[in-house]
């Protein structure tokens, strides 16, 4: 990447402080573009969910591996619990999604608490493992909400069979003018349904599998407590990346904890984080990180740079530590910041490997928790910060009642924070769609095939506050 200017400008700078500039293109559509990142993690996409109780979850995982990025289980969750995700995520199928099932005696009730936790807002009726019928939300408005489902969901329009092709069963479903279609097993048992959506994703995007056909999944572990024997069980598990995470990673501790993780002889790739500068990144890469995870105050979801001044603008951030990966042979993750697919594309042409999104992709059906409604009626989920003091006593519950107070004392980042869900895009594979549109873009621009020669050939410049109001659009006239 170069500046415009020939050199960067002597303060730091964010995403919106930047721009890229259109090159000579060879790249005919963006859909010649690769985005498979180069680090290790095997993830087809350069998009990483970021390792927050709110956010990363098992749905979540499948969900995002199933389109090629990769999703961090966060290191509160118990070693046990965490190794049942991993195995779940590896058992599910790789165009078929995880179906929400239902008795055909559960009520209409239980049919309408469950729907929302899946973005195709369904659910299938099923005996004995079979497909009964379909159930949506639309079935149950008016309806009692004691009856029973089986006497009103919808018979089964499209049923496909396990190797179907995406494509025939979009064609299916278009001529049956059917939302959903139910994906059976050679005996007939349930094996998942597929969108319309997502039979068209299908074709799109690459899963991100491991060397036995399984999705991939990340775990985070943190460098205080019992981290070699955590980080063995996460392993053992089948982990396909272990990341060492804590909110200042250029710290003994964190040095320490890499030198005993790599005592384990990890095969998979360890992520370590988060740091700012180039001597942080080279001294995590010299403890034995594979990719280092940059930076410190810009989540949504933080506190830190108004609670301590500590930080960095992450644009610059991205950029320095990149540049220091780099040379030693490593990589970095982008963490936090990015509002925009155009905040992504610039990450990536900073040098970035892959970018990690947290509240970005807290307001879908596919992040934890239940959804919401708003007075006005609008749908939410309540997000919070890592280091809030809804975390602090998440993760200190096991501690006496005196320890717990005293860490509560000094909590940062949002405990509470509604997370909209945008009525247009409310799953997380539309935000994906979104911001793979932008980057793909993005790279014809640059005249890129890949992040590579996005990295390579990005023209970036320095933008005044004005110049980044005009590229905004307008959603009425002026």
């Amino acid at each position: 990447m170069q500046f415009l200017d020939a050199s960067p400008p002597p303060h730091d700078l964010t995403y919106d402080d930047v721009f890229m500039v259109p090159r000579q293109s060879a790249v005919a559509s963006r859909y010649d573009v690769d985005l498979a990142t180069s680090d290790g993690t095997g993830a087809t996409l350069p998009l990483v969910v970021a390792n927050m109780t709110a956010i990363a979850g098992k749905r979540m995982a499948e969900t995002i591996a199933r389109r090629g990025g990769l999703a961090v289980i966060p290191q509160d969750i118990p070693a046990a619990v965490v190794a049942d995700v991993i195995a779940f995520v590896k058992s599910r199928h790789l165009v078929f999604d995880t179906p929400i099932e239902l008795e055909p005696h559960q009520t209409v009730a239980e049919a309408l608490a469950l729907i929302p936790k899946r973005a195709h807002r369904a659910a299938v009726v099923v005996r004995d493992g079979r497909p009964l019928g379909v159930v949506s939300e639309a079935d149950c408005v008016e309806v009692d909400r004691f009856a029973q489902v089986q006497h009103v969901m919808q018979p089964i329009a499209v049923l496909l069979q396990e190797d179907a092709d995406p494509r025939e069963a979009f064609d299916r479903l278009d001529a049956a003018h059917a939302s959903l279609a139910v994906a059976v097993d050679g005996d007939g048992r349930l094996l998942g349904v597929l969108t319309r959506t997502g039979a068209l994703r299908a074709t799109l995007y690459d899963p991100a599998v491991d060397a036995h056909g399984g999705l991939r999944v990340a775990a985070a572990v943190g460098v205080t407590g019992e981290v070699v024997p955590k980080a063995k069980e996460l392993l053992d598990a089948g982990v396909d990346c272990l990341v060492v995470d804590t909110a200042h990673g250029h710290q003994e501790r964190m040095l320490e904890a890499l030198a005993a993780i790599r005592g384990l002889d990890p095969q998979v790739p360890v992520v370590a984080g988060n740091v700012v500068s180039a001597e942080g990144t080279r001294a995590l890469i010299e403890a034995g990180a594979d990719i280092v995870k940059v930076g410190v105050g810009p989540g949504a979801m933080c506190t830190t740079r108004m609670m301590t001044g500590v930080g960095r603008p992450q644009f610059s951030a991205v950029l320095e530590c990149a540049e220091a990966a780099a040379g030693l042979g490593k990589h970095v993750w982008a963490d936090g910041g990015v509002r925009h697919p155009r905040d992504v594309a610039l990450a990536l042409a900073a040098g970035a490997s892959a970018v990690m999104i947290g509240s970005w992709f807290a307001g879908t059906h596919e992040s934890p928790g239940d959804l919401m409604l708003d007075s006005d009626g609008r749908a939410y989920k309540v997000s919070f910060g890592m280091a809030s003091a809804r975390a602090v006593a998440n993760r200190t519950s096991g501690e006496s009642a005196y320890d717990r107070a005293r860490k509560g004392l000094y909590e940062e980042g949002i405990s509470s924070s509604r997370m909209y869900l945008d009525p247009a895009r409310p799953g997380v594979e539309d935000l994906v769609d979104q911001i793979c549109s932008g980057v793909r873009s993005a790279c014809t621009y640059a005249g890129a095939a890949s992040l590579a020669e996005l990295h390579e050939r990005a023209v970036v410049g320095v933008q005044s506050a004005a110049g980044f109001h005009e590229g905004r659009p307008l959603d009425t006239s002026w």
